[in-house]
């Protein structure tokens, strides 16, 4: 999106097609020897169920609790009506029929009309509901005695009815049906609701009340939010990690994630808790549950849709340990593994494979070709090691090519990490994950970190990170431009040293701005809207433009780390032969360089530059001002004869410079 400049910014760029009254500083980039080649997974993302990213999120069920599986069964819903009677609607519960959704609603009508007895569900914060658009309410019923309708209505703030449908359940032979009914909202509504009134004599049971807009992402019925996923594929991202994070783990091991119930026919996909629940007592979510409408195969359909790789993350038999620390013995282990290995052959496995045929029967014959794995999250110790060898040893031992991503634990540095890092690397571990969320001057301070890694052997994940304003796990945190900007800084050193980083992913990825637990977060969501935060901005620009191979980049045959407060990297993008130059300034002043592209034959007379920059280290983007902190291009001046570009790099700025060369 073009946006006004900034004043001071635009009198600076103006500047750089004119001639500097003294020479400037020279950038010398080598474009004629690829330091190393930057793999297609160099930028992705990192998504978990957190901040009500998925239920209430980017999964676009608007009904709360439609099953009645929280654990208060009418969470979300109201009883409304004139004519309610002790009795006539009770929750009922299957369980001794082995169901993984075992309540249903049981109703008793005795000659109701519209408004006698009712239910209202309130959504997730409310309900987003958009003027014209198809609303697809369906239900799951039983219908055990007599005539009943169903009437279902869209409310707007003040109750005013803004969109109404009627099915009558007809088939009465006592075994489980779904009916569905279609209608458009007459209004635009922030925080709507959903009344359903039950009309008639009889009695029924109900299950799975559910209500999708029909603008799901590619339109899939009871699919994905069309808005937040247009967001990551605008990113394109080279991976898509997922589904954690720590709900992988969960509190104890009877919480954790557990792929093979996120996958088949949703009203079979077991409920469980979110850990993010009740993990934080300052940002209590007591209706935060996941339902599994995004399972497994919808994460991969996602990620097929994007052109990302899929990278999902499986339990290694370890609780989280900041919570439980609970373990399965080493003996008892082998249905974890199993797991990992049916979920290789879910992704990637021929139709007469038994996993394979069950992806085939969900709609997907297709393989995936998943190439990446992950064991345990965040998860330290020697207990971690063992088990890791158990995994390590078997994966590898059917399927050889499969890159397994080990976990370096929750911190860059200190006893914990170095005892991870040194037994990983003994073990050849494909990708070491590295997390690190820490103040904007730590991001600055290593920039360098991998500099003097080894080139060979393990390579790294930079797997979660974050810039955080305040602290760790704070309130106050923001995704402000000084945090955006010191992340940026702090990619330069991802991109030059991509020999060893081979993949790296903000976290946390998506927020409910009324929902959330955690922040800074790299996009926001409410009902109806979303936005990318300058964070955002900065790593969409490296994930855009991230090139295929690093090239030298030296000021005075030095990396330009830190000098006069400048960051700086540099690609050769062999797909549309350009040379990108990655430049970021920290300072408060503008600093006058000259990039010189040494060994390119024949340069055009203008490049592009992407310029991300505020006049203010506190701004913000907001539901409002989307945009305040966003990418503006233009072009400028290249000396095709010198094959040089000089230019101003304003104050606090990020500017991406895409140079056509042969």
């Amino acid at each position: 999106m073009i946006q006004t400049l900034p004043k001071a910014a635009a009198i600076l760029l103006a500047s750089a097609s004119l001639a500097l009254a003294q020479p400037a500083p020279v950038i010398n980039v080598n474009t004629a020897k690829p330091v190393a080649e930057i793999q297609p997974t160099m930028w992705g993302v990192f998504f978990e169920d957190i901040n009500f990213g998925a239920d209430g999120g980017i999964y676009a069920e608007l009904v709360k609790n439609r099953s009645f599986e929280f654990f208060k069964p009418l969470m979300g819903w109201k009883q409304e009506g004139k004519k309610r009677t002790e009795g006539d609607l009770l929750v009922q519960n299957r369980k001794d029929e082995g169901s993984n959704n075992p309540r249903y609603l049981h109703i008793t009508a005795n000659n109701l009309a519209t408004g006698d007895m009712g239910l209202t569900n309130e959504g997730f914060k409310g309900m987003g509901l958009k003027n014209g658009l198809r609303y697809d309410f369906s239900v799951m019923y039983r219908l055990l005695s007599g005539s009943i309708t169903l009437r279902a209505e869209l409310l707007n703030e003040t109750n005013e009815v803004v969109g109404s449908g009627v099915l009558t359940p007809a088939t009465k032979d006592g075994q489980w049906h779904k009916q569905q009914v279609s209608f458009t909202a007459s209004q635009t509504v922030q925080k709507g609701k959903l009344r359903l009134w039950v009309e008639g004599n009889g009695t029924v049971d109900l299950d799975m009340v559910s209500l999708f807009p029909e603008d799901t992402w590619k339109g899939r019925p009871g699919g994905m939010r069309a808005d937040m996923i247009q967001m990551l594929a605008d990113m394109k991202p080279g991976f898509v990690r997922f589904p954690g994070g720590c709900i992988v783990e969960g509190h104890d091991l009877s919480q954790r994630y557990q792929w093979k119930k996120t996958i088949g026919p949703v009203e079979d996909r077991q409920l469980i808790i979110n850990r993010w629940n009740f993990e934080f007592a300052h940002r209590p979510a007591p209706d935060y549950f996941q339902t599994f409408g995004l399972g497994f195969l919808e994460y991969f359909q996602v990620c097929e849709d994007i052109g990302a790789e899929p990278l999902p993350i499986l339990n290694c038999g370890m609780a989280c340990q900041f919570n439980t620390a609970e373990l399965v013995p080493l003996d008892q282990l082998d249905p974890y593994v199993q797991d990992a290995l049916d979920l290789i052959e879910f992704a990637n496995g021929n139709v007469s494979t038994a996993w394979g045929k069950k992806r085939a029967d969900l709609g997907h014959p297709k393989p995936f070709n998943l190439k990446f794995l992950g064991v345990g999250n965040e998860n330290w110790g020697p207990q971690y090691i063992e088990r890791l060898a158990v995994f390590q040893k078997a994966i590898k031992a059917k399927y050889p090519d499969m890159k397994l991503v080990c976990s370096s634990g929750t911190d860059p540095n200190g006893d914990r990490f170095d005892y991870l890092n040194g037994k990983l690397r003994a073990m050849n571990a494909d990708l070491i994950d590295e997390h690190y969320y820490r103040r904007p001057e730590w991001f600055l301070e290593n920039v360098t970190r991998y500099d003097n890694y080894p080139r060979t052997g393990s390579k790294v994940f930079a797997g979660e990170w974050a810039a955080q304003s305040d602290r760790v796990v704070s309130v106050n945190n923001k995704n402000n431009w000084l945090c955006a900007l010191s992340e940026a800084a702090f990619m330069t050193g991802l991109e030059r040293n991509a020999a060893v980083v081979n993949m790296a992913s903000y976290a946390p990825l998506f927020a409910h701005a009324e929902g959330w637990q955690w922040t800074p977060d790299l996009i926001w969501v409410d009902n109806l809207r979303v936005y990318g935060t300058p964070n955002y901005y900065v790593q969409k620009l490296f994930s855009l433009y991230k090139g295929t191979h690093v090239l030298d980049l030296k000021q005075q045959g030095a990396i330009v780390a830190g000098t006069d407060s400048l960051y700086a990297s540099a690609v050769l993008d062999q797909k549309t032969n350009e040379v990108i130059v990655k430049l970021v300034n920290v300072s408060n002043k503008p600093v006058d360089r000259t990039i010189q592209l040494d060994g390119a034959k024949k340069l055009k007379p203008t490049a592009t530059l992407s310029l991300l920059t505020t006049d203010k280290l506190d701004a913000v983007n907001t539901f409002e001002n989307a945009t305040a902190v966003s990418p503006v291009e233009r072009q400028i001046p290249v000396d095709a004869r010198k094959k040089a570009i000089t230019l101003t790099l304003v104050p606090h700025s990020l500017s991406v410079i895409r140079v056509p060369v042969n």
